[in-house]
């Protein structure tokens, strides 16, 4: 089920951003690194976002990945991230952690 919710999220991250003249991308790089989704804007801001079903364990997973590939960025050669988002199947309120990653339900995107 998550390789399914995560092909739906995408498609739904297109169509906010394109909407938004903006561009979604997936990430890898050699060290397996990943992050879902990265939604680039025009104006050169650029988000992570990590999808997962739900749950805390999931939850913080990809919460560590985030915070992990946003401390590797090298802020004098390119911006740091507006945002860093576990987008969750489940859930009705988004909420900020004390780590600066918001979780967000994706019901909530629609607003």
């Amino acid at each position: 089920m998550g390789l399914l919710f995560e092909t739906l999220c995408v498609r739904d991250l297109r169509v906010y951003a394109d909407a938004n003249e903006g561009d979604v991308f997936h990430y890898r790089d050699k060290n397996d690194l990943e992050c879902d989704a990265v939604v680039h804007l025009r104006n050169g801001s650029y988000g992570l976002i990590e999808i997962k079903l739900g749950g805390e364990t999931l939850i913080e997973e990809g919460a560590t990945n985030l915070n992990s590939m946003a401390d590797m960025i090298d802020p004098t050669k390119m911006k740091i991230p507006s945002f860093k988002i576990v987008l969750t199947a489940v859930g009705q309120y988004a909420y900020l952690r004390t780590d600066g990653v918001m979780v967000v339900p994706i019901g909530c995107l629609r607003n």
